[in-house]
């Protein structure tokens, strides 16, 4: 290929810098294709994309523009293709768009399952074609799967050691998780396998949604607001990005990939896998076109008992991957920006306003070589410091809402600001949730969200206070500050999924 033909991508991270893979890159097949994020900024001309998380600004050459169709969309027919498709990829601006992958005799499910023979039944009923694996992790009652290898031990050692042991025992090229409370449906294979066409995927997940989204309060708001729902936009998945996690309850892996599930974790070992994967280099995709149904807790003490069970994890991560798990991540001048706005005093809404002036600067200057740079960077800086609001009032309500409610009852300006936006953040998270979802199952209203809401965010913290605690470990609860990570889009612990 001559030196004018070939592509060449410039690109520009705003944000912190992330761990560089340490598995060598494998090439993309041809006849894989990728589709630009819609949600991407394409500057006219097509020679600059904006988008991805953590945030980036791509510089592409006029070879490479030529192979990105009118309609965003590249397909690999050449190394110079190959190359652009998996910088695109690698930088969240393009989402693949596979025509080929592995077939279903290509996977085994393993379903690891305790005192649940109807959530068996139901599961197993609805698996054909593929093999089967339950591990029965000490149930009173042994559990029987017609069709399926059931795998029994007589002492429950978690979750974790089931998958584990089921897996041990898997021959295909594919493993995929279920919980025995989950019903995939019935094309979720199909639709998701084609990802693992691309040599570097490691790990694929669907979008997991309420198996009876109808019921009172709790289970209309677990349908709107679950933990194990990753959203309606795909994504790859790694700490600190829109999607720092996938949920074990449903997955598929390159058995190649697998080294286990960590058997010492009751709680977030799902959070812990994914972020080992990414750690080697590996790739995982969260794709919400395939579905999975979740049978949720729907008593209100249940469902809140089980969120302080996962706010526990947070230390447990803490242990194992430092500072990935802090409850805030944001850079020194929005977090100057938050604090003055806190103080309701002049003097603070002047240093928040020059505060934010100054990131819109430094954007601006990271930015100024792309056409219509201001109206970019203006928008980019409205995003930067809505997500830094955002992140702020859930860090007050959720992590942190113990030194909240001690700073509330000695000062009543704080109390005042508390209020305000308790309120506020539980109306912006139902609009998201509610309001303005076009695929909301349900409809809670505003008042019982908000309640529930702040219900969920209590025991949360509860339980990320007591993993703290019980683990002497009290960097579960240290924010991170940086210098400059302009973007403050909220990450897997600071979002509003907690681990589990």
């Amino acid at each position: 290929m001559t030196p004018n033909t070939t592509p060449s991508v410039d690109e520009t991270t705003p944000d912190a810098d992330e761990k560089q893979s340490v598995t060598p890159k494998q090439a993309l097949p041809n006849g894989f294709q990728v589709q630009i994020d819609l949600r991407a900024t394409v500057v006219p001309g097509g020679r600059h994309i904006v988008g991805g998380s953590p945030l980036r600004v791509l510089s592409l050459s006029a070879a490479a523009t030529k192979m990105i169709d009118p309609d965003g969309r590249i397909c690999v027919s050449s190394p110079a293709t190959a190359s652009l498709a998996r910088t695109l990829l690698d930088a969240g601006v393009a989402h693949p768009r596979p025509m080929f992958g592995p077939t279903e005799s290509d996977v085994t499910v393993v379903i690891p399952v305790r005192d649940n023979q109807t959530g068996i039944d139901r599961l197993v009923s609805a698996l054909h074609g593929v093999r089967v694996i339950v591990v029965d992790d000490g149930s009173q009652v042994p559990v029987t799967a017609d069709g399926a290898e059931v795998i029994r031990t007589e002492i429950s050692a978690g979750p974790a050691a089931a998958r584990n042991l089921g897996a041990a025992r898997v021959q295909t090229d594919f493993v995929a998780f279920l919980d025995s409370d989950v019903t995939p449906g019935s094309d979720w294979l199909p639709k998701l396998l084609g990802h693992f066409s691309d040599e570097q995927v490691a790990l694929v997940a669907p979008r997991i949604t309420a198996m009876r989204p109808d019921g009172g309060p709790m289970a209309r708001y677990e349908a709107l607001h679950s933990s194990l729902d990753m959203g309606r936009r795909e994504g790859p998945v790694a700490p600190g990005t829109r999607i720092g996690y996938v949920p074990s309850a449903a997955m598929i892996m390159r058995r190649s990939a697998f080294d286990g599930f960590d058997e010492s974790l009751r709680v977030a070992e799902d959070v812990d896998l994914c972020w080992r994967l990414r750690s080697d280099g590996w790739v995982i995709r969260y794709d919400p076109v395939a579905l999975a149904e979740h049978d949720h807790r729907v008593a209100l003490r249940a469902g809140l008992d089980r969120r302080r069970y996962y706010g526990t994890g947070a230390a447990l991560l803490t242990d194992r991957h430092q500072t990935l798990a802090s409850p805030m991540v944001m850079n020194t001048p929005m977090m100057i920006a938050m604090v003055a706005a806190l103080t309701r005093s002049r003097w603070g809404f002047g240093l928040m306003v020059a505060m934010i002036g100054f990131i819109a600067h430094r954007l601006h200057q990271r930015i100024a070589h792309i056409p219509d740079a201001p109206r970019v960077a203006a928008r980019l800086t409205a995003q930067s410091v809505g997500f830094g609001f955002l992140q702020m009032a859930s860090a007050l309500c959720r992590h942190y809402w113990p030194l909240s409610i001690l700073l509330a009852l000695v000062s009543r300006r704080f109390r005042s600001v508390l209020l305000a936006v308790a309120l506020a953040e539980g109306v912006v998270e139902w609009m998201r949730s509610e309001m303005l979802n076009p695929d909301a199952p349900v409809r809670l209203g505003v008042t019982r969200f908000v309640a529930i809401k702040r219900l969920d965010d209590l025991a949360y913290g509860t339980g990320l206070w007591q993993g703290a605690v019980t683990g002497r470990n009290l960097g579960a609860l240290r924010p991170v500050i940086g210098r400059w990570g302009s973007h403050q889009l909220p990450s897997s612990a600071a979002g509003r999924r907690p681990p589990e």
